[in-house]
């Protein structure tokens, strides 16, 4: 026979979420039986606690008596109350986003705010702490929401007991439970009509499918809640495996990360320890396949997320922000037309006629030669280029002993690079490859600025 709901409660929150009894707790209260019950247990627990409610005036009257319903329940326990109200729909439409989505955000944006007035207001002196009443049937929900759309093994552990400053003592207690403590207590809740309704998924796997799955295999609902626990275990397995992976493989330099491709490739299994390694960097599983090709591409090409790219650089993958003005490899692409980098600024102008100049600061290249993207970088030795005026080729480190460059000089020698060619020694001297000639009808200009 399980230990009463109570003595189970007190354990979860100190073992599992890492509550200590001095902490402030905000409990984030609907007004529904689940967030009621999770209020009780922390007034019977002897927990300092402030309840908070969001109206997302979604329905109507419903909202309004939500909101008073919790109002009321604060004021007979003598406990603080903060409440918000958004215009959800406003902001789902706004963002392009679904309305549950949307309600999400707003929602634990604000309760952050509301836990950082209350760690102001206690000085620090005692943690501050966000709780919220999800439970074991939301929990199976969320797996199984997780495994139809797609996921890694994160999304089968579900929710954790503990994520940074929010604690969900209840996931591993039954809805069952919670509504028969509710009765036992005598407490008083509100329901919310639209959990009747399966327009949403969440609904429709809770109405539907998983009464559907309990009609074929009686005893579903127990397999899944098992699940998560095994999933948690698989879990903590697998990151320590992929955590072996990324020391062996990525090679972190200032603000990128390299990778060797041809140890890459020998890497099992591959898809998998390579969507691990990106995925930090916003890349979605989708584009494992793009960034795959990029394995046998030449130099220059890349896949983009909303905030990296990864490019091929020889024998490297080299993960790098989309914005940067640290990294030592930065991509052009035929738009720019201007790039800032740690030695300054080189702007990109475009001209019709053939136009010409000689001064080392200044390339000006046959347009109908150069294709985009370019890939701006430090020199590094192995690097050669063909002189202007020359037909033989020349290393870096042979052209900078002729032009008696000091050691500082060459530390800080930038080239531009197409497709494993050096099209100019910034500073210095343009490919003779990629010159201005009599055939030349346009011309690319790069004028750099330190």
């Amino acid at each position: 026979m399980p230990a009463p709901l109570l003595q189970r409660f007190i354990i979860q929150m100190k073992e599992e979420c890492g509550v200590s009894p001095d902490a402030t707790l905000l409990l984030a209260v609907s007004g529904g039986v689940d967030s009621v019950v999770l209020a009780a247990l922390c007034r019977q627990a002897g927990y300092r606690f402030h309840l908070a409610h969001v109206n997302f005036q979604l329905r109507g009257n419903e909202s309004e008596r939500d909101e008073i319903f919790v109002r009321e329940l604060a004021s007979s326990w003598d406990v603080p109350f903060h409440t918000i109200r958004f215009d959800t729909g406003t902001v789902a439409a706004k963002n392009k986003c679904s309305v549950q989505e949307a309600a999400r955000q707003l929602r634990y944006e604000w309760f952050e705010k509301v836990i950082e007035s209350l760690h102001f207001e206690h000085a620090a002196e005692t943690p501050s702490i966000i709780c919220t009443a999800h439970h074991l049937d939301d929990n199976i929900e969320t797996m199984v929401m997780h495994f139809f759309r797609g996921t890694g093994i994160s999304g089968l552990r579900g929710m954790l007991p503990r994520q940074g400053r929010v604690a969900r003592p209840l996931l591993e207690v039954s809805k069952e439970e919670l509504t028969a403590y509710a009765a036992e207590n005598k407490l008083n809740w509100v329901e919310d009509s639209s959990n009747a309704e399966s327009k949403y998924t969440r609904n429709a796997i809770r109405n539907k499918l998983l009464p559907l799955a309990e009609t074929i295999y009686p005893e579903a609902i127990g397999n899944l809640a098992r699940n998560l626990s095994r999933f948690r275990d698989v879990e903590s397995l697998y990151h320590q495996a992929i955590a072996l992976y990324k020391k062996k493989l990525v090679k972190i330099t200032g603000n990128e990360a390299h990778l060797p491709v041809a140890l890459l490739q020998k890497s099992h299994p591959f898809s998998t320890i390579l969507f691990e390694i990106i995925n930090q960097y916003n890349f979605h599983p989708a584009q494992v396949d793009e960034v795959k090709l990029l394995l046998n591409a030449v130099s220059g090409k890349y896949v983009a997320s909303s905030t990296h790219r990864i490019f091929k650089n020889r024998k490297w993958l080299i993960i790098a922000p989309l914005q940067t003005t640290v990294a030592d490899n930065i991509l052009i692409g035929e738009e720019a037309e201007y790039i800032d980098f740690p030695a300054g600024k080189i702007n990109i102008i475009r001209f019709e006629n053939p136009t010409i100049s000689r001064h080392k600061f200044i390339a000006t290249l046959d347009r109908s030669l150069i294709r985009f993207p370019l890939l701006l970088r430090k020199w590094k030795p192995g690097d050669y280029f063909y002189p202007f005026g020359m037909k033989k080729k020349k290393k870096l480190s042979r052209f900078f002993i002729d032009n008696k460059l000091s050691t500082t000089e060459k530390e800080n020698v930038w080239v531009l690079e197409m497709n494993k060619k050096i099209i100019w020694v910034i500073g210095h001297r343009i490919d003779d490859r990629f010159r201005v000639s009599s055939n030349t009808t346009a011309t690319l200009k790069f004028e750099f600025q330190s």
